[in-house]
């Protein structure tokens, strides 16, 4: 994945920010690029990605498990479809 796709996909991360105040208390979020690289890497890992296409269904899932799980946080698949929905969109960029 090039680093331009990367920055955009963690722009809209940050833009979204699931973690609201909370934002400021993570002493290592920087910018979300852990978060990027481990839906990258999950992309890859449960879907073939880039070689097959994926959904935005199945990206909000994974977008929902990251965050979730790195954060502590409980947001539902429809809560990530409008970010997963951007993030898509600079995947199939080409």
């Amino acid at each position: 994945m090039n680093q331009q796709k990367i920055e955009q996909i963690k722009s809209i991360l940050k833009h979204w920010n699931p973690l609201g105040n909370a934002e400021h208390s993570i002493q290592d979020l920087n910018d979300y690029e852990t978060e990027v690289d481990d839906i990258i890497f999950n992309l890859e890992i449960d879907y073939d990605f880039p070689e097959k296409s994926v959904t935005k269904n199945q990206l909000s899932k994974i977008v929902k498990e990251v965050l979730n799980q790195a954060f502590g946080l409980h947001l539902t698949n429809s809560e990530c479809d409008a970010p997963s929905e951007e993030i898509l969109k600079v995947l199939n960029h080409r």
